[in-house]
């Protein structure tokens, strides 16, 4: 089988990456953290694989996710968990909106709003 016909696993845990909801790549590229130029080239992982990025969906379609160790968002200042977590949680509904949205890949990134920039 070509390796485009085996889709994307996830580097952490090996499994098939099936739909760009569950994309950890796709969710930073929404956030603006990854380049268009960049997103076919860099490894894939689900987003509950992630622990560091996940912990900040809070989201009714998302099991909460724990990151133990320095970045666990329980030992980080309250302010900054819940700019986190707006702006994850925004762009992970903005993930699972996509499919219907009928956006072609450069419209998915979410765009900067005055508040995000005064963060």
């Amino acid at each position: 089988m070509a390796k485009c016909d085996e889709g994307y696993l996830c580097a952490v845990c090996g499994r098939d990456v099936s739909a760009i909801t569950e994309s950890a790549l796709y969710l930073r590229f929404v956030l603006g953290e990854v380049p268009l130029e960049l997103l076919h080239r860099l490894p894939e992982c689900h987003i509950a694989c992630d622990p560091a990025l996940a912990q900040y969906v809070a989201h009714a379609e998302f099991a909460p996710v724990v990151c133990d160790g320095p970045f666990d968002k329980r030992a980080l200042d309250a302010e900054f968990v819940s700019a986190e977590e707006a702006r994850v949680t925004r762009a992970f509904a903005r993930l699972l909106a996509i499919p219907k949205l009928g956006l072609s890949v450069p419209e998915y990134p979410l765009s900067v709003t005055p508040e995000e920039c005064s963060s």
